[in-house]
């Protein structure tokens, strides 16, 4: 049988990271994206590797039509045609209110956090629907709980750039559902990854865990077994759905 392929943007590192790990572990063959930090991502590739996965990184923008472009070819050629794609990458910016936003913030949030997924996904189409030849295929989106809670006094242009992923998962599901396309998105609320020094706070969640629920905060591990389940076969009638993981928030 021919290995199946999954592409991960964002996967130097959190969550993207571990999903790349627990796909490969599954048995499929993992691209690694990253945008910068290829130290991480090498590091990621190296433990696959060392357990004997296969997998390659490819460094590309996604927010960027050209690097897009420049990381399916290069999948197509070095492992085959996708499977799965889990779009992952995104951005946070410094906690602030919006009076205090600027126009370049709010736009990098959203060409990095919306255009990305949008580009990955049209690639994606391109080659997993049965109307282009294709055997069917997975997106599984990475959104937010914040694109529930609005994320006021800290993040509301990352929030929406959350919400307008989930708009996507919904639209887009619908509109490959009859081509052998399921389109899922996943919802973390308060993990523990770096995503947080990026906004300026490193210890957020252990601030907040005391309004969480289960009294802890996630672990990357554990989104992306949800990840995976939504891309298996096990969720085979699962396409246009939301997993929230944020321990009961």
């Amino acid at each position: 049988m021919t290995q199946k392929v999954a592409i991960i943007t964002g996967a130097g590192r959190g969550i993207g990271a571990a999903t790349a790990t627990l796909f490969s572990r599954k048995g499929y063959a993992v691209c690694i994206n990253y945008k910068s930090d290829s130290e991480s991502a090498n590091q990621v590739a190296q433990d696959i590797i060392a357990n004997g996965g296969k997998c390659i990184t490819v460094q590309a923008d996604v927010s960027i039509e050209n690097d897009v472009l420049r990381m399916f070819s290069t999948v197509d050629k070095e492992l085959g045609r996708p499977s799965v794609l889990v779009n992952n990458a995104g951005i946070l910016k410094k906690q602030s209110r919006l009076e205090d936003m600027t126009a370049d913030r709010i736009n990098s949030i959203l060409i990095n956090n919306v255009t990305s997924y949008f580009l990955c996904c049209r690639e994606a189409v391109k080659r997993m629907s049965t109307q282009h030849g294709g055997d069917g295929g997975v997106i599984v989106n990475v959104s937010s709980g914040a694109s529930r809670s609005g994320s006021p006094n800290e993040y509301i242009d990352y929030a929406a750039s959350k919400g307008a992923i989930d708009t996507l998962t919904k639209g887009l599901s619908l509109e490959v559902a009859a081509e052998g396309i399921r389109v899922n998105c996943v919802r973390p609320g308060l993990i523990h990854t770096e995503m947080h020094a990026d906004g300026g706070e490193p210890e957020r969640v252990e601030r907040l865990k005391s309004i969480i629920p289960l009294q802890r905060g996630g672990q990357p591990a554990e989104v992306a077994e949800a990840i995976y389940w939504l891309a298996s076969e096990k969720s085979s009638f699962s396409t246009g759905n939301y997993l929230d993981l944020a321990g009961g928030l």
